[in-house]
């Protein structure tokens, strides 16, 4: 299927990375569900921007029942159920190193709400529009991840281990649905320049960063997104259960 036959649900795409990835599957010729939690103004205005093909849906994505009627109100408005999920929601976060959580003084609560978003929220999501994936034999999940697991430079501890915990679930679920034809797979980006989470990085850290990559630059979300695009496109029909980096090169997986 390609991308301008799709119905594309983006998770937490009022703002940030989520918008941009919204914006590129408008772009493309899909038709795109912008969820949000709280960010109502911020996710009318960037449905506005793209016009007709666009619909602000409101749900937090770690409430099953609020997923269902989300999913719901989009079949109903558009007549076709979701062929495609963005798993890009996450928990409140700030990629501030300096007041980052310390190993001995982080407590659980805060993997806990990480773990609740990012694995929890993906679950529901996945659960409750596989049905009519499975019924039409055809289904894209991408969850984005983050490459801080393979290199750490900043030690987020919470935001860390849940993305890991759904990269383990891509590749869980990719072999439990490719025989339904939905392929799961993950996006990990580096720091992206810049996001509302990553607004309170020092410019020396993303200039020290940028220095340590071959293309000599911080991944915009913009550029996140275009390569999410791939995941969703014909051309990927035969890939599943795979995590693509896009961070500049920072790091080789």
């Amino acid at each position: 299927m390609k991308i301008n036959e799709q119905i594309v649900l983006v998770t937490g795409a009022g703002r940030g990375l989520g918008s941009a990835i919204a914006s590129a599957f408008a772009r493309e010729g899909a038709l795109v569900a912008v969820n949000y939690r709280r960010s109502a103004d911020a996710a009318n205005a960037l449905c506005a921007s793209i016009g007709a093909r666009a619909m602000a849906v409101q749900a937090d994505v770690t409430d099953r029942q609020a997923v269902d009627r989300m999913v719901a109100e989009i079949t109903k408005a558009w007549g076709k159920p979701v062929t495609t999920v963005v798993n890009n929601a996450l928990g409140d976060y700030s990629f501030n190193g300096d007041a980052r959580e310390q190993l001995g003084g982080i407590a659980w609560q805060s993997f806990a709400t990480q773990f609740d978003v990012s694995v929890r929220g993906a679950l529901n999501v996945m659960q409750a529009t596989v049905p009519a994936m499975t019924k039409a034999k055809f289904g894209r999940v991408i969850n984005v991840g983050t490459n801080l697991f393979q290199n750490p430079v900043v030690p987020y501890h919470d935001y860390t281990a849940a993305k890991a915990a759904l990269l383990s679930l891509t590749r869980t679920a990719s072999a439990d649905l490719g025989p339904a034809g939905i392929t799961v797979n993950m996006v990990s980006g580096g720091l992206l320049r810049v996001t509302d989470a990553s607004k309170a990085t020092p410019d020396a850290v993303f200039d020290f960063i940028a220095g340590a990559t071959p293309l000599r630059s911080v991944t915009t979300p913009a550029e996140f997104a275009d390569a999410a695009l791939f995941f969703a496109s014909p051309w990927s029909r035969s890939v599943t259960g795979q995590n693509l980096v896009v961070d500049g090169g920072l790091v080789k997986d």
